[in-house]
């Protein structure tokens, strides 16, 4: 499924940016501006079933696919967050970005409770700038913003398929040069599987004191843990 694409900047570098779930590509723009400000040339599509993108089976391979046919192989980095990280991880192989970075990504989604995913839901349901305000007091009014206007547009049968996805799923190798970025705590890696990952190759860094949308609770810590990676 070819994707809804929005891009931003006209530098020579190239810069992958790829939501978690719930949001689309509005959740990134204050590192788009950050970026683009460095020379990038940002490239963040809507995942199937989120913002201006199609609808249609929910299916960690499918998410991947997308990714490979709409985004061009090659990208000087390529950001995944949560859903996105496990997205990118699932198409880095095919679109052999030069560096990429999985923030707090969500490597073992199908793990999650069906308490869990009822939360996500009755929170897509009810939000409204008040709840995500008070649920996120770090983040930027344009960050809330953008977080209903994605709600808005969320497809909540994305959330029924959920379960189904792979609860085993772990990178075995990084398939390009990668940093793993975790919250502090993270919300989807542990300190085992955090070891694991730098066993099998992968960079760790932790943003202290961060929540789940790292680049959202702190913008100047997301940057600066990338710097040797931007």
């Amino acid at each position: 499924m070819k994707l809804n694409v929005h891009e931003r900047g006209s530098g020579d570098k190239v810069a992958l940016l790829i939501h978690g779930g719930m949001a689309d590509h509005r959740t990134w723009h204050a590192v788009e501006g950050r970026l683009v400000d460095r020379g990038y040339h940002v490239i963040a599509p809507d995942l199937r079933g989120h913002g201006l993108s199609g609808r249609g089976a929910y299916r960690t391979d499918l998410l991947a696919d997308d990714l490979v046919e709409t985004l061009p192989a090659g990208a000087d980095i390529a950001i995944g967050h949560s859903l996105g990280g496990l997205s990118l991880a699932l198409a880095a192989e095919r679109l052999k970005p030069k560096r990429a970075v999985y923030s707090d990504p969500g490597f073992r989604l199908g793990g999650l409770s069906p308490e869990a995913l009822d939360f996500m839901r009755a929170m897509v349901e009810q939000a409204t700038p008040e709840s995500v305000r008070t649920a996120n007091p770090r983040w930027s009014e344009a960050d809330t913003a953008a977080e209903v206007a994605g709600f808005s547009l969320f497809d909540p049968a994305f959330l029924e398929s959920v379960a189904t996805f792979d609860r085993a799923y772990l990178p075995a190798s990084p398939a390009v040069p990668s940093l793993v970025q975790l919250a502090d705590p993270s919300l989807t890696i542990d300190s085992s599987t955090a070891e694991l990952l730098r066993e099998r190759g992968f960079d760790i860094t932790v943003v202290a004191g961060t929540g789940h949308c790292i680049h959202r609770d702190d913008l100047d810590g997301f940057i600066g843990s990338l710097e040797d990676w931007l």
